[in-house]
């Protein structure tokens, strides 16, 4: 029998076991089978990790800017080699279950963000400007923060585990990295991958945790003293807790939470494209991306054309095992209870008055088929929460204003679609639409990596993962060589 791969933690530039010698176990969603061992990271742990980036920020604020780009972009080139292609989609297959396609989330496109991050040390630049008082010149100053906890998920775990580090460490701050239990030996990929490319002890150091320990430690980090920012990429729900714990200590947060993504598809959108479009953005990954398309609002006109289209295109995707089913287009849910949710959801929606147009309202084990439902509304459960699965509720609405209304009924707002033939048509609708990315014409699943993606409050959350969530303004203020007259000590007499 083949012994499971161990993935250790990195603290302070070496690989070591937890200080307890505890582990957690990894396992296939869509199998079930054992595919790893996690380190647990003990309070030692945790709180030597945070030393350890405090102690490498004394000097790696300091750095060349050139320094800090040359890692990165060898992090790139080593991340794009064939060797660790293959490495990081053995991984992410076997931990989560995932399917070819999410290769451009896991090698392609988070070897440009890297490199989009190197580039990023030619805009860490300050200002300097004349100041009000005669004489005087002030300067404003950009620094990094301190240490940063990023909190990264499985979903998409290279893409997400860099955004999470690499600009944070290229601003000139360390990062101490939890990642999730699903997915460790991933994650640690890039850890391992930013020590080759020779990043100092300290600057990066990664840790796992047992799922029932997760909250404490979290916690504990949280209120060290040294750190400084919090990144979380993840539920609202667990966003919530961490939210709390950061507000004990008035400690800022940069949150990328759940996505509801609604698509407003007009009388006039060009229907066999919108719906190619949509059935990508609600199946890739099962539906398990922040991003994936949930709701579909559709314009009287265009409903019946749309409708069929989907239901033509969703027929044709089957759930499964790649492994045991060469033939099958999307895998398993990351865990049997988020299967069961999904699920539940769609039952609760037929309960409350919808149709499911197509699926069968079950699931095996973590598998769950592509499902459509229809004449689901605000107050549903199917309406109101992420399902995080491969689902589809459409709505039907009569007019554009009402498109807008029934897009904007959610607490999420991270992005959106809108399907129209008419250009300023689609600038009018989309500057309506409460998103903080519009896709005209367009899947879902879609980031700009030169801006990104954040929230707009709500479930979604707030912040993002730019220059300015990751540095300081400190101002210096050079007052004039000639002396004036101070308030209070001017009317004294100065010659005794």
């Amino acid at each position: 029998m083949t012994t499971p791969p161990l993935t250790s933690l990195f603290i302070d530039g070496e690989w070591r076991p937890s200080s307890t010698g505890a582990t957690f176990e990894v396992r296939n969603p869509a199998t079930g089978n054992l595919v790893g061992v996690g380190a647990a990271a003990s309070q030692e742990d945790c709180a030597a990790a945070v030393e350890a980036a405090a102690l490498a920020f004394r000097t790696w604020e300091d750095s060349p800017l050139s320094l800090r780009r040359d890692i990165l972009l060898k992090a790139a080139d080593i991340l794009e080699s064939p060797e660790y292609k293959e490495k990081v989609m053995l991984s992410v297959k076997e931990e989560t279950a995932a399917m070819d396609d999410t290769v451009v989330f896991n090698h392609i496109a988070p070897v440009n963000e890297m490199r989009n991050f190197a580039g990023a040390t030619t805009r860490l630049k300050g200002e300097a400007f004349v100041s009000w008082l005669p004489g005087g010149q002030a300067f404003a100053l950009r620094k990094a923060l301190g240490v940063v906890l990023s909190i990264a998920p499985w979903n998409a775990p290279i893409g997400l585990t860099i955004r999470a580090t690499a600009l944070p460490i290229v601003c000139g701050n360390t990062v101490v990295l939890k990642c999730s239990e699903v997915s460790p030996r991933t994650q640690a990929i890039i850890a391992e991958i930013f020590q080759k490319a020779g990043l100092p002890k300290g600057v990066l150091n990664f840790i796992a945790t047992a799922k029932e320990d997760s909250a404490a430690r979290v916690a504990q980090i949280i209120a060290h003293p040294a750190i400084r920012k919090i990144n979380f990429t993840g539920s609202d729900t667990v966003g919530r807790h961490i939210a709390v714990e950061a507000a004990k200590y008035l400690k800022p947060c940069v949150f990328e939470l759940g996505g509801k993504a609604p698509v407003v598809v007009l009388n006039d959108a060009d229907i066999p494209r919108a719906a190619r479009a949509i059935t990508s953005s609600a199946l890739l990954h099962s539906g398990q991306i922040c991003m994936s398309t949930e709701r579909v609002i559709i314009q009287q006109g265009a409903a019946g054309a749309l409708i069929g289209e989907l239901k033509s295109l969703f027929q044709q995707v089957r759930a499964g095992d790649p492994q045991t089913n060469p033939s099958v287009s999307i895998g398993a849910l990351f865990t049997q209870s988020s299967a069961e949710n999904v699920v539940s959801m769609i039952k609760e929606a037929v309960e409350g008055g919808a149709k499911v147009l197509l699926g069968d309202l079950t699931r095996q084990g973590a598998v769950v088929q592509p499902h459509i439902v229809t004449n689901v509304r605000p107050g549903m459960r199917l309406w109101e929460r992420e399902s995080f699965g491969p689902v589809v509720a459409l709505a039907v609405v009569d007019t554009v204003p009402d498109a807008i209304a029934a897009a904007n009924a959610s607490e999420y707002s991270l992005v959106a679609g809108l399907w129209t033939r008419d250009v300023h048509t689609a600038f009018d609708v989309a500057s309506k639409i409460r998103a903080g990315c519009t896709n005209i014409n367009g899947p879902t699943v879609h980031v700009e990596w030169m801006r990104g993606h954040g929230g707009l409050g709500g479930a979604t959350g707030y912040g993002r993962f730019t220059i300015d969530d990751w540095t300081d303004i400190r101002m210096m203020v050079l007052h004039s060589a000639a002396e004036p007259p101070y308030a209070v000590t001017s009317r004294l007499n100065t010659a005794i």
